[in-house]
Protein backbone atom coordinates (compact mmCIF):
# COMPACT_ATOMS: atom_id res chain seq x y z
CA UNK A 1 0.00 0.00 0.00
CA UNK A 2 1.72 3.32 -1.11
CA UNK A 3 0.15 6.84 -0.41
CA UNK A 4 -2.04 6.75 -3.76
CA UNK A 5 -3.53 3.43 -2.99
CA UNK A 6 -4.62 4.81 -0.47
CA UNK A 7 -6.21 8.17 -1.13
CA UNK A 8 -8.29 5.62 -3.47
CA UNK A 9 -8.67 2.86 -1.17
CA UNK A 10 -9.13 4.17 2.36
CA UNK A 11 -11.27 1.51 3.56
CA UNK A 12 -8.80 -1.00 2.80
CA UNK A 13 -6.47 0.52 5.81
CA UNK A 14 -7.76 -1.76 8.46
CA UNK A 15 -6.75 -4.86 6.48
CA UNK A 16 -3.46 -4.21 5.79
CA UNK A 17 -2.54 -3.65 9.19
CA UNK A 18 -4.37 -6.66 10.44
CA UNK A 19 -2.48 -8.38 8.19
CA UNK A 20 0.64 -6.52 9.28
CA UNK A 21 1.76 -4.70 5.79
CA UNK A 22 2.43 -1.60 6.97
CA UNK A 23 5.46 -0.42 9.25
CA UNK A 24 3.33 0.66 12.92
CA UNK A 25 5.49 3.12 15.33
CA UNK A 26 3.62 3.86 18.55
CA UNK A 27 3.15 8.09 19.10
CA UNK A 28 1.69 9.66 21.83
CA UNK A 29 -1.96 9.62 21.10
CA UNK A 30 -3.18 12.03 24.57
CA UNK A 31 -5.92 9.95 27.00
CA UNK A 32 -8.34 9.32 25.05
CA UNK A 33 -7.05 7.71 21.99
CA UNK A 34 -4.40 5.86 20.69
CA UNK A 35 -2.20 6.99 17.50
CA UNK A 36 0.53 5.41 15.35
CA UNK A 37 3.04 6.54 12.78
CA UNK A 38 2.81 4.37 9.60
CA UNK A 39 5.10 3.98 6.92
CA UNK A 40 3.78 2.95 3.64
CA UNK A 41 6.08 1.14 0.80
CA UNK A 42 6.83 4.30 -0.95
CA UNK A 43 8.07 5.50 2.37
CA UNK A 44 5.40 8.17 2.77
CA UNK A 45 4.24 8.06 6.70
CA UNK A 46 0.61 8.76 7.92
CA UNK A 47 -1.02 9.58 11.53
CA UNK A 48 -3.70 7.02 12.58
CA UNK A 49 -5.53 7.83 16.01
CA UNK A 50 -7.93 5.08 16.91
CA UNK A 51 -10.47 5.11 20.36
CA UNK A 52 -8.74 3.33 23.30
CA UNK A 53 -12.23 1.77 24.03
CA UNK A 54 -15.47 1.79 21.64
CA UNK A 55 -15.49 5.25 20.12
CA UNK A 56 -18.45 7.10 20.82
CA UNK A 57 -20.85 7.23 17.99
CA UNK A 58 -19.95 9.93 15.15
CA UNK A 59 -16.75 10.86 17.02
CA UNK A 60 -14.04 10.34 13.70
CA UNK A 61 -16.68 11.90 11.49
CA UNK A 62 -16.76 14.79 13.56
CA UNK A 63 -13.03 15.29 13.53
CA UNK A 64 -12.53 14.90 9.79
CA UNK A 65 -16.01 17.58 9.27
CA UNK A 66 -14.05 19.94 11.26
CA UNK A 67 -10.57 19.07 9.81
CA UNK A 68 -12.03 19.56 6.11
CA UNK A 69 -14.04 23.14 7.43
CA UNK A 70 -11.36 24.39 8.68
CA UNK A 71 -9.76 23.37 5.73
CA UNK A 72 -11.54 24.93 3.45
CA UNK A 73 -10.49 28.59 4.55
CA UNK A 74 -7.44 28.11 2.90
CA UNK A 75 -5.68 29.83 5.86
CA UNK A 76 -4.30 28.13 8.59
CA UNK A 77 -2.60 24.79 7.38
CA UNK A 78 -4.43 21.70 8.01
CA UNK A 79 -3.11 17.95 7.43
CA UNK A 80 -5.18 16.15 4.68
CA UNK A 81 -7.85 13.24 5.84
CA UNK A 82 -6.83 10.29 3.77
CA UNK A 83 -8.98 7.92 6.13
CA UNK A 84 -11.93 8.42 7.77
CA UNK A 85 -13.73 5.42 9.37
CA UNK A 86 -16.24 4.31 12.27
CA UNK A 87 -13.46 3.50 14.42
CA UNK A 88 -9.73 5.23 12.88
CA UNK A 89 -8.44 8.41 11.69
CA UNK A 90 -5.94 8.79 9.17
CA UNK A 91 -4.22 12.14 8.60
CA UNK A 92 -0.85 13.32 6.51
CA UNK A 93 1.91 13.32 9.09
CA UNK A 94 3.55 16.66 10.03
CA UNK A 95 7.20 16.71 11.32
CA UNK A 96 7.34 19.08 13.87
CA UNK A 97 10.01 21.28 14.56
CA UNK A 98 11.21 23.84 17.33
CA UNK A 99 8.61 26.75 17.58
CA UNK A 100 10.07 30.19 16.17
CA UNK A 101 8.87 33.70 16.61
CA UNK A 102 8.52 33.56 12.78
CA UNK A 103 6.26 30.64 12.72
CA UNK A 104 4.34 32.36 15.57
CA UNK A 105 4.16 35.58 14.19
CA UNK A 106 2.44 33.76 10.69
CA UNK A 107 0.51 31.88 12.51
CA UNK A 108 -1.14 34.70 14.09
CA UNK A 109 -2.00 36.40 10.73
CA UNK A 110 -3.20 32.64 9.50
CA UNK A 111 -5.53 32.47 12.44
CA UNK A 112 -6.89 35.79 11.77
CA UNK A 113 -7.31 34.85 8.38
CA UNK A 114 -9.10 31.60 9.18
CA UNK A 115 -11.50 33.62 11.57
CA UNK A 116 -12.28 35.90 9.15
CA UNK A 117 -13.14 32.76 6.68
CA UNK A 118 -16.37 32.98 8.96
CA UNK A 119 -19.15 30.36 9.45
CA UNK A 120 -22.90 30.33 8.42
CA UNK A 121 -24.32 30.43 12.03
CA UNK A 122 -22.87 29.80 15.24
CA UNK A 123 -22.37 26.01 15.98
CA UNK A 124 -21.86 23.88 13.11
CA UNK A 125 -24.01 21.17 10.90
CA UNK A 126 -22.57 18.18 12.31
CA UNK A 127 -23.11 16.37 16.16
CA UNK A 128 -19.87 17.68 17.83
CA UNK A 129 -17.37 16.02 20.29
CA UNK A 130 -14.89 18.13 23.12
CA UNK A 131 -12.58 15.50 24.01
CA UNK A 132 -14.64 12.30 24.23
CA UNK A 133 -17.77 14.34 25.09
CA UNK A 134 -20.73 15.31 22.92
CA UNK A 135 -20.93 18.76 22.02
CA UNK A 136 -24.13 20.18 21.34
CA UNK A 137 -23.78 22.75 17.55
CA UNK A 138 -27.10 23.03 17.32
CA UNK A 139 -27.18 26.57 15.56
CA UNK A 140 -28.21 30.47 17.57
CA UNK A 141 -27.73 33.55 16.53
CA UNK A 142 -26.92 35.24 20.14
CA UNK A 143 -23.73 34.42 21.36
CA UNK A 144 -24.01 34.94 24.62
CA UNK A 145 -27.38 32.56 25.09
CA UNK A 146 -26.08 30.51 22.63
CA UNK A 147 -22.36 29.96 24.78
CA UNK A 148 -24.26 29.36 28.01
CA UNK A 149 -26.55 26.88 26.45
CA UNK A 150 -24.44 24.94 24.17
CA UNK A 151 -20.96 25.41 25.83
CA UNK A 152 -21.26 25.92 29.68
CA UNK A 153 -24.48 24.50 31.32
CA UNK A 154 -23.96 21.02 29.37
CA UNK A 155 -20.73 20.55 31.14
CA UNK A 156 -21.69 22.73 34.58
CA UNK A 157 -24.48 19.83 34.74
CA UNK A 158 -22.07 17.23 34.30
CA UNK A 159 -19.17 18.27 36.66
CA UNK A 160 -22.45 18.53 39.38
CA UNK A 161 -23.23 14.87 38.73
CA UNK A 162 -19.74 13.31 39.02
CA UNK A 163 -19.35 15.95 42.26
CA UNK A 164 -16.19 17.62 41.01
CA UNK A 165 -18.03 20.82 41.59
CA UNK A 166 -19.58 21.56 45.29
CA UNK A 167 -22.69 23.12 45.50
CA UNK A 168 -21.59 26.88 45.43
CA UNK A 169 -19.22 26.19 43.10
CA UNK A 170 -22.47 25.42 40.68
CA UNK A 171 -24.19 28.68 42.34
CA UNK A 172 -21.44 30.66 40.80
CA UNK A 173 -21.55 29.63 37.59
CA UNK A 174 -25.23 29.64 37.37
CA UNK A 175 -25.46 33.42 38.83
CA UNK A 176 -22.51 33.59 35.57
CA UNK A 177 -25.33 32.08 33.02
CA UNK A 178 -28.03 34.06 33.71
CA UNK A 179 -26.00 37.57 33.59
CA UNK A 180 -23.70 36.18 30.76
CA UNK A 181 -24.67 39.16 28.74
CA UNK A 182 -22.99 41.42 30.75
CA UNK A 183 -19.80 40.33 30.42
CA UNK A 184 -19.88 39.34 26.55
CA UNK A 185 -17.73 40.43 23.93
CA UNK A 186 -18.95 42.91 21.38
CA UNK A 187 -21.68 40.92 18.58
CA UNK A 188 -19.48 40.04 15.48
CA UNK A 189 -20.77 37.55 12.85
CA UNK A 190 -20.00 34.03 13.30
CA UNK A 191 -15.86 33.09 12.66
CA UNK A 192 -14.74 30.04 11.75
CA UNK A 193 -12.81 28.53 14.88
CA UNK A 194 -10.84 25.53 15.65
CA UNK A 195 -12.87 25.04 18.82
CA UNK A 196 -9.94 23.70 21.62
CA UNK A 197 -7.18 25.45 20.57
CA UNK A 198 -5.50 24.83 23.44
CA UNK A 199 -1.27 24.88 23.17
CA UNK A 200 -1.10 20.88 22.35
CA UNK A 201 -3.27 21.12 19.58
CA UNK A 202 -0.62 22.97 17.81
CA UNK A 203 2.04 21.48 15.30
CA UNK A 204 5.41 23.93 14.89
CA UNK A 205 7.06 23.21 11.84
CA UNK A 206 10.23 25.02 10.57
CA UNK A 207 7.54 28.22 9.56
CA UNK A 208 4.54 27.29 10.11
CA UNK A 209 2.04 26.33 12.81
CA UNK A 210 -0.56 23.04 11.91
CA UNK A 211 -3.73 22.72 13.54
CA UNK A 212 -5.38 19.38 15.04
CA UNK A 213 -8.23 17.77 17.11
CA UNK A 214 -10.32 20.65 16.49
CA UNK A 215 -14.27 21.08 17.99
CA UNK A 216 -14.62 22.98 14.67
CA UNK A 217 -17.92 25.37 14.56
CA UNK A 218 -18.64 29.10 14.08
CA UNK A 219 -18.32 31.42 17.27
CA UNK A 220 -16.43 34.22 19.03
CA UNK A 221 -13.35 34.89 17.94
CA UNK A 222 -11.87 35.82 20.87
CA UNK A 223 -12.96 31.93 22.14
CA UNK A 224 -9.91 30.63 20.33
CA UNK A 225 -7.34 32.95 21.62
CA UNK A 226 -8.29 33.00 25.10
CA UNK A 227 -7.57 28.90 24.75
CA UNK A 228 -4.39 29.44 23.46
CA UNK A 229 -3.02 31.18 26.57
CA UNK A 230 -4.33 28.25 28.55
CA UNK A 231 -2.09 25.19 30.51
CA UNK A 232 1.36 27.91 30.39
CA UNK A 233 0.34 29.30 26.49
CA UNK A 234 1.49 28.90 23.17
CA UNK A 235 5.11 29.15 22.53
CA UNK A 236 5.84 32.96 21.69
CA UNK A 237 2.05 34.09 22.52
CA UNK A 238 2.51 37.34 22.22
CA UNK A 239 3.99 37.42 18.81
CA UNK A 240 0.74 35.06 18.12
CA UNK A 241 -1.52 37.79 19.38
CA UNK A 242 0.53 40.86 18.01
CA UNK A 243 0.49 39.37 14.23
CA UNK A 244 -2.97 38.36 14.71
CA UNK A 245 -3.97 42.21 15.92
CA UNK A 246 -2.04 43.29 12.68
CA UNK A 247 -4.79 42.08 10.42
CA UNK A 248 -7.69 41.97 13.02
CA UNK A 249 -7.61 44.41 16.16
CA UNK A 250 -9.92 42.91 18.92
CA UNK A 251 -12.68 45.09 20.69
CA UNK A 252 -11.44 46.97 23.32
CA UNK A 253 -11.25 44.97 26.63
CA UNK A 254 -10.61 41.59 25.22
CA UNK A 255 -8.18 40.38 27.94
CA UNK A 256 -11.00 40.63 30.64
CA UNK A 257 -13.05 38.28 28.66
CA UNK A 258 -10.31 35.48 28.69
CA UNK A 259 -11.30 34.17 31.79
CA UNK A 260 -15.34 33.90 30.48
CA UNK A 261 -14.34 31.88 27.16
CA UNK A 262 -11.71 29.89 29.25
CA UNK A 263 -14.60 28.32 31.41
CA UNK A 264 -15.99 26.41 28.51
CA UNK A 265 -12.40 23.58 28.60
CA UNK A 266 -12.22 24.19 32.12
CA UNK A 267 -15.68 22.76 32.65
CA UNK A 268 -15.15 20.09 29.87
CA UNK A 269 -12.09 19.26 32.23
CA UNK A 270 -13.85 18.84 35.66
CA UNK A 271 -16.81 16.90 33.89
CA UNK A 272 -14.50 14.35 31.85
CA UNK A 273 -11.41 14.07 34.77
CA UNK A 274 -13.01 15.64 37.93
CA UNK A 275 -12.24 17.74 40.62
CA UNK A 276 -8.77 18.16 40.01
CA UNK A 277 -9.93 21.16 37.47
CA UNK A 278 -12.13 22.65 40.79
CA UNK A 279 -10.07 25.52 41.10
CA UNK A 280 -9.32 26.70 38.06
CA UNK A 281 -13.71 26.64 36.88
CA UNK A 282 -14.06 28.18 40.21
CA UNK A 283 -10.90 31.25 39.06
CA UNK A 284 -12.33 31.90 35.33
CA UNK A 285 -16.10 32.31 36.79
CA UNK A 286 -14.76 34.64 39.68
CA UNK A 287 -12.64 36.66 37.38
CA UNK A 288 -15.58 37.21 34.90
CA UNK A 289 -17.62 37.69 37.64
CA UNK A 290 -15.32 40.71 38.57
CA UNK A 291 -14.83 42.04 35.80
Amino acid sequence: MDLAYLRQHPHHLPTFLTHQRIRETPVAGGSICEARRLTLEDGASIFVKSARGPAPEGFFAAEAAGLRWLAEAGAVPIPEVLVDLPDLLGLAWIDEEAPTPAAAERFGRELAALHRAGADALGAPWPGFIGSLPQDNTPGGDWPQWFATHRLAPYLRLSKDNGALSAADVTLVEGLLTTISEYAPPDEPPARLHGDLWPGNLLWTTDRVWLVDPAAHGGHRETDLAQLALFGGAPHLDRVLAAYQEVWPLADGWQARVPLHQLHLWLVHTAQFGGGYRDAVVGAASATLRG
